[in-house]
């Protein structure tokens, strides 16, 4: 299954502020917000969602698509891509802006608060999908993950004109985008990635109530943080996937996208939703381990191990047979 991977790459710098965001706010001041963080920590580590889903599909055995924008600072992170199984052929390079920046600032509580450059990224609303269609042969789904809006309006648009399953992944850029530019984002998708406050947002700002959201899409797949995810399709039970227990917490940007990156992984495969939720889930939890979004390694009988004390040995056999993780 060939699965490009549109949206954002960038390198990201990870903070941490040893308290509570939620005590600093005054609520009878929220509309004239002015707080500096005194931070203890700054680490810098490859980032972008498509890079972070990628990234997790090559560690788990694919050949992911990436595409998006970047500056002419990418060759070293291209080679750590290329090197973990990622296609990045279909990468623009600007010559004009440096690769975006991420700056999150994380509290105890592991909430964040957060800023995003675009630099490059704004020139993703440049790329085509057909001749990288053409240069594979076909492409059975498009990711249309947060990126440039205009990158993420024309991918949607050209994936519907191609006649492309497109996955809807709109996330991070939902505080910025209208109703009508969600609207277009979300009408069609046959998949449709949010967490349980995105989809909140996507009903207020669209208008649609949450029967109208699912019916307008093919599967709703709504990661609930500690809960695990709850998947949706029109006219059938609702499923719940329980999390993957973790063996530390240690920051959580990069979570949602390596549950993307497990789910798209078991979507390839043929595997059921369950098992795609549920590899997903475990993906997700050794991004929680780590600082930064591809500083995990996934090693294959310690991924399975982990995946049977989950969810069961008889479910550690059934996706057994595709895992093919990066590391030994």
């Amino acid at each position: 299954m060939r699965i490009a991977i549109t949206g954002s790459i960038a390198t990201d710098h990870l903070m941490t502020f040893p308290g509570r965001f939620g005590d600093q706010l005054i609520a009878e001041q929220l509309d004239r917000v002015s707080l500096s963080f005194l931070v203890d920590d700054l680490q810098i580590r490859r980032g972008g969602c498509a890079a972070n889903i990628s990234f997790g599909m090559g560690c788990l055995g694919l050949t992911p698509i990436l595409v998006g924008a970047v500056g002419s600072d990418f060759a070293d992170y291209r080679s750590w891509l290329e090197r973990h199984g990622v296609d990045c052929a279909s990468i623009h390079v600007s010559e004009l802006h440096h690769t975006a920046r991420f700056l999150c600032t994380t509290d105890d509580d592991h909430n964040q608060i957060a800023s995003f450059y675009t630099g490059a990224m704004a020139e993703a609303r440049l790329i085509e999908l057909g001749p990288i269609a053409e240069r594979l042969g076909a492409l059975d789904l498009v990711l249309v993950s947060p990126n440039d809006p205009e990158a993420m309006l024309r991918h949607t648009g050209e994936a519907r004109t191609r006649g492309i399953p497109f996955a809807a992944d709109p996330s991070q850029q939902l505080a910025r985008m209208g109703g009508d530019d969600i609207r277009q984002l979300v009408d069609g998708a046959a998949y449709l990635f949010s967490n349980d406050y995105e989809l909140g947002l996507i009903g207020q700002k669209t208008g649609w109530s949450d029967e109208e959201i699912l019916s307008r899409v093919g599967v709703r797949v709504t990661t609930l943080g500690p809960k695990g995810v709850r998947i949706d399709r029109e006219g059938e039970p609702s499923l719940h996937v329980s999390p993957a227990p973790e063996r530390g917490k240690a920051d959580p940007t990069g979570v949602g996208d390596a549950f993307r990156a497990g789910f798209l992984s078991g979507l390839a495969w043929g595997l059921p939703l369950e098992r795609c939720g549920q590899i997903g889930n475990l993906t997700a939890t050794h991004v929680l381990e780590r600082v930064g979004g591809q500083e995990y390694e996934l090693g294959q009988q310690v991924f399975l191990e982990r995946f049977g004390a989950a969810y069961g040995q008889a479910a550690a056999d059934e996706v057994a047979e595709h895992i093919r993780c990066h590391y030994a």
